[in-house]
C-alpha cells in the first residue's frame, strides 16, 4: 500500500516498526471528524481556486458516502492504514481517483489532527456537560429530601458541629458546579481552529481560515501556524478538569463508604449499587464507591501522562504526541459512565434516622453553641472556650451527655449561665441559628436549593 510520504524512501517499514508506529487501532475514533475536516478543507480548496464546483461537489459526495460506510462496516474493520488520515485519503482516491489525490492539497496531517481533536474534546466535552448537570440535578433532589435531616458534621473525621444533610450534599453540588466551569472553560481553549496551518509554517494556498472555522462549528482561528499544530493545552487543562472532578468524586465515594458501613450504619446503598461476598453471605459491599475512589488514580495518571508527554517536546509536530489521545479516550469514556451510574445511585440512598440521631448524643456536637451562648452573655471567647472546654472535660469524666448536666452545674463553671442554657443544646436549634448565606440553616439550604436548581436550569 502507498504510503503519504513514500517516495524518498528505498525500503518500507519492517513489520515491527510498522507495528509499533500505526495508529489505526485508536485513530478510529476520529473518523467523523477526519471526514468533517476534509469536508470543510474542500470547500475552502474550491473557493481558493484549487477545486472545481463540480469537483467539490463530487468530493462532497464521496465524504458523505465514506462517512456512512464507516458508520456501517469500517468501523469493525481490521484496516490496514497507518492512521486515519491515510485511510480517508485512501478510500477517497479508490472512490474518486484522482480527484481524490487533491484533497490533501494545503493541508497536513499536522494540523488535520489538531482540528480532529479540538473537535473530539469539544463534543466530548458537550456530552460531559449534561451529564455533570444531570448528577447535580440528583444530588439537588437529594438535598431537597433532607433539608430538615439534622446530621453529624466533622472535622479530623471527629465530631465538629450539627449541620442538615442537605447542607452537606449541597457542598458537593458546589464543587462540581466549579468542576464544571473548569471543563467549560477548557472548552473555550479547544474552540479554535488550527487548520490551514498545515505543516507548521502556514499553508502556501489562499485557504480561507474563517471560512474553515465556520464550516466547522469553531469560534475562531489559531493565530500562529507553529503554535496551532504543537498544542495540546486544551487537552491538558481538560484532562486536569476531570482529575479534579474525580478527586470530588472520590471524596464523595469514601463519605458513602463510611456512612454506609454497618459500624456507622448513616445510610444504606441501593442493592444494584453494590455486591456481597463470595464467602461472608452478610456483605453488602459498596464497590461501585470503592470502584470509582480507585479510578480517580487513573485519572491523574492520564494528566501527569500526558503532561511528561509534552513537557520536552521542541516545536513543533513531534511524533510523541500520537500517545496523547488514548489518555483523553480512558477519561472521557470512564467519566461518562461514572456520572450515568451515580446519578442513578445517589437516588438509592436511604437513611438510618436513628443510627444518625444516635451519633448526634456522642462527642459532645453541641459544645461551640455553649462557647458561642456565653460570648452573647458578654464573655470574651477566648474565655469562653475556656470554660466550655472544662465543660467538656467534666462530662467526659462523669460519662455525660452534655445535655445530661443540670443547670445548676452549669452555673458553677461559669455565673453568666441562666436556665436558657438547656435551648442551646437542641440540635433543631442549633442548625437554624447558622441563619446567614452559606450556612447550614435549614432556610438556607432551602434558598440555596432554589438559586442553584435555578442556575442550572
Amino acid at each position: 500500500m502507498t504510503k503519504l510520504w513514500g517516495g524518498r524512501f528505498k525500503k518500507g517499514l519492517s513489520s515491527s516498526a510498522e507495528e509499533l508506529s500505526y495508529s489505526m487501532e485508536f485513530d478510529k475514533r476520529l473518523y467523523k471528524y477526519d471526514i468533517r475536516v476534509n469536508m470543510a478543507h474542500v470547500k475552502a480548496l474550491e473557493k481558493a481556486g484549487i477545486v472545481t464546483a463540480d469537483e467539490k461537489e463530487m468530493l462532497l459526495t464521496a465524504l458523505d458516502d465514506l462517512l456512512k460506510s464507516f458508520e456501517s462496516k469500517y468501523m469493525d474493520q481490521d484496516l490496514p492504514d497507518e492512521d486515519i488520515h491515510s485511510c480517508v485519503e485512501r478510500l477517497m482516491v479508490e472512490a474518486c481517483g484522482d480527484l481524490g489525490k487533491k484533497l490533501h492539497t494545503g493541508k497536513s496531517r499536522n494540523d488535520q489532527v489538531a482540528t480532529d481533536a479540538r473537535l473530539m474534546v469539544k463534543d466530548e466535552l458537550e456530552k460531559i456537560d449534561g451529564l455533570i448537570v444531570a448528577f447535580m440535578k440528583s444530588l439537588l433532589s437529594l438535598a431537597q429530601e433532607t433539608t430538615s435531616l439534622v446530621f453529624p458534621g466533622f472535622t479530623h473525621l471527629q465530631v465538629a458541629q450539627p449541620i442538615v444533610f442537605g447542607h452537606h450534599i449541597l457542598a458537593y453540588v458546589e464543587k462540581f458546579k466549579r468542576d464544571r466551569d473548569r471543563l467549560k472553560d477548557s472548552y473555550k481553549r479547544a474552540n479554535l481552529c488550527p487548520l490551514g496551518s498545515a505543516a507548521m509554517a502556514g499553508s502556501n494556498y489562499p485557504l480561507d481560515r474563517d471560512l474553515l472555522a465556520k464550516e466547522l462549528g469553531f469560534s475562531g482561528i489559531t493565530q500562529n501556524s507553529m503554535d496551532a499544530v504543537s498544542d495540546r493545552d486544551f487537552m491538558l487543562e481538560t484532562m486536569s478538569g476531570l482529575s479534579i472532578a474525580m478527586a470530588h468524586m472520590s471524596q464523595l465515594c469514601e463519605e458513602l463508604i463510611f456512612w454506609s458501613s454497618p459500624v456507622v450504619g448513616f445510610v444504606t446503598i441501593g442493592d444494584e449499587f453494590t455486591t456481597g461476598s463470595s464467602i461472608m453471605p452478610q456483605k453488602k459491599n459498596p464497590d461501585m464507591a470503592e470502584l470509582v475512589r480507585g479510578k480517580t488514580s487513573r485519572f491523574l495518571a492520564g494528566f501527569v501522562g500526558l503532561h511528561e508527554l509534552m513537557k520536552g517536546l521542541p516545536l513543533t509536530y513531534n511524533r510523541d504526541m500520537q500517545e496523547d489521545k488514548p489518555y483523553m479516550y480512558e477519561s472521557f469514556d470512564s467519566f461518562k459512565l461514572i456520572l450515568r451510574c451515580f446519578t442513578e445511585m445517589m437516588a438509592s440512598l436511604t437513611f438510618n434516622e436513628y443510627a444518625i440521631a444516635d451519633s448526634l448524643t456522642k462527642g459532645h456536637i453541641c459544645a461551640t453553641e455553649i462557647a458561642d451562648y456565653l460570648v452573647i452573655k458578654g464573655v470574651p471567647f477566648r474565655d469562653a472556650h475556656e470554660i466550655t472546654g472544662q465543660i467538656v472535660q467534666f462530662a467526659d469524666q462523669e460519662s455525660l451527655t452534655l445535655d445530661q448536666i443540670s443547670v445548676s452545674k452549669y452555673q458553677e463553671f461559669s455565673s453568666s449561665i441562666g436556665e436558657d442554657i438547656m435551648d442551646v443544646l437542641t440540635f433543631d436549634k442549633a442548625v437554624a441559628r447558622k441563619n446567614v448565606i452559606g450556612g447550614t440553616a435549614p432556610e438556607q439550604v432551602k434558598m440555596q436549593c432554589k438559586r442553584l436548581i435555578k442556575e442550572l436550569t
